[in-house]
């Protein structure tokens, strides 16, 4: 009898057809958005912001190859996926950020925000504002924008506007603010570098447009109706637009995969909440700005957007 040569059928998880994306590509594409925003940065900030994103790199990197290591599991650093966290967590530092609070920072931001929940695609928060979280929460004097950049000729508007009123931001030109010059996040603040980025991820379909155009939207209507409630005391919508990390958090941190929803309907509500609560933060915390924590706020709501789905065919 002839002998018959047993066939094999592979079995594998969903998707079984591939678009041709891979996580490597996609976290490519987000390493180049952020590109302008570097290169403003460094030139705003000079070699300060340089050391901050370096150092923040190669201790996300090192601390995923601990982790993987600890935890006897092959290592995915080559899918780049440490490096857009370690540049994200950057992104909200000061520039004279010390070595040990970016190391500290970069450390908990991969080691907590993903290795703790697994492999990529299991947080329920976006790493990059869980090592901010801890260093904000934790040493606040070091993260205090304006108190570790006295050296510095630029301003912080977010916090004149909350310490002094909306008098000691009427000369502020939003042209300057455009070209990032003002303090903040060190490439948060970027904002024509961080706008043609975000632009680019959408055009490529890396970043769905739903979600941006939702924390754009809940920002415009929210900061509208405090201006039109009294516009002597709060802000324009332009304003809240043109500072902070209003347009950082819109591109780059709300449509964080794992912790976004991922229909249409619940991306533009979570982009919505996540513009209405930056600007009820903004007015009533006593944070200048509230991008980080509405972003981790609207991610322990992504569970409940998500049962928002549209009824099965043929169900009354």
């Amino acid at each position: 009898m002839k002998h018959l040569n047993p066939f094999a059928l592979t079995v594998s998880v969903p998707p079984h057809q591939h678009c041709g994306v891979t996580v490597r590509s996609r976290m490519l594409a987000m390493l180049v958005a952020m590109l302008p925003a570097i290169v403003m940065a460094v030139v705003n900030f000079g070699i300060p912001a340089m050391r901050v994103m370096a150092l923040s790199m190669a201790v996300t990197v090192f601390t995923e190859m601990i982790c993987d290591l600890l935890m006897n599991r092959k290592t995915d650093i080559q899918d780049l996926h440490a490096l857009t966290v370690a540049l994200g967590f950057a992104f909200l530092l000061p520039a004279s950020a010390p070595w040990w609070l970016v190391t500290v920072g970069s450390a908990t931001a991969i080691a907590l925000g993903k290795m703790a929940f697994g492999p990529l695609g299991g947080s329920p928060f976006c790493a990059p504002l869980i090592g901010w979280a801890i260093c904000r929460v934790s040493w606040p004097s070091f993260m205090d924008i304006d108190a570790s950049m006295l050296t510095t000729e630029l301003t912080y508007p977010l916090a004149q506007l909350k310490s002094f009123g909306l008098d000691a931001v009427q000369i502020t030109d939003p042209l300057q603010l455009f070209l990032g010059h003002q303090l903040g996040g060190l490439g948060a603040v970027q904002i024509a570098g961080v706008l043609v980025g975000g632009l680019f991820l959408v055009l490529r379909k890396h970043v769905s447009p739903l979600i941006p155009l939702g924390v754009l939207a809940g920002v415009t209507i929210m900061a509208s109706i405090f201006y039109v409630v009294d516009s002597s005391v709060y802000a324009s919508p332009l304003f809240h637009l043109m500072t902070g990390s209003t347009l950082f958090v819109a591109f780059f941190l709300a449509p964080d995969g794992p912790s976004s929803p991922y229909r249409n309907l619940p991306m533009l509500l979570f982009g919505l909440l996540i513009g209405v609560l930056m600007i009820i933060i903004r007015v009533y915390g006593v944070y200048p700005d509230g991008g980080a924590f509405a972003v981790l706020l609207a991610n322990l709501c992504t569970p409940a957007l998500e049962r928002i789905r549209p009824k099965p065919f043929g169900v009354r």
